[in-house]
């Protein structure tokens, strides 16, 4: 078990097995240095918890706990490419993507449960450029969707 996977089990979390794709695509793609995962939606065992728009059927406060359970399954999705997560030499980008009700205007808020899950785990590791980004709907009416690019070592 990795350090950061230790991390996360004392944090009381443990890592997801990575979630299938819902289309023709993978779930994280390795060029070089760069990991760059797929947006990751927020499936627990498969499933949504909760669907809907940020401010309307779904709270900030759900959505920011739904942003940390899409960055678990991105974290997932990097170490199904490199095979164990202490080769993070730092997480470069998160981008996630609010399904918000039109006078909905907290995205960063609701994004800030991944990134705050990073520093958690990382350290200043997890320290990364960010955009949150606010839109009318997102795949299978997820209320969150986060999606990375982590550099790594050989």
């Amino acid at each position: 078990m990795s350090a950061i996977e230790q991390k996360l089990a004392s944090l009381g979390m443990k890592l997801p097995a990575v979630a299938a794709p819902l289309a023709s695509y993978v779930p994280a793609v390795r060029s070089g240095a760069y990991v760059y995962t797929a947006g990751q939606l927020p499936l627990v065992e498969g499933k949504l918890p909760v669907t809907g728009k940020v401010g309307a059927e779904v709270t900030p406060e759900e959505a920011k706990e739904l942003a940390r359970t899409c960055a678990l399954n991105a974290l997932a999705a990097v170490k199904s490419v490199v095979g164990d997560l202490d080769r993070i030499v730092r997480v470069v980008k998160v981008v996630g993507f609010v399904a918000s009700a039109t006078d909905f205007t907290g995205q960063p808020t609701v994004v800030n449960g991944a990134s705050e899950l990073l520093g958690e785990v990382l350290g200043d590791k997890g320290i990364h450029a960010r955009s949150a980004v606010g839109v009318a709907v997102l795949p299978l009416d997820a209320p969150v969707e986060i999606e990375f690019l982590v550099e790594v070592e050989d």
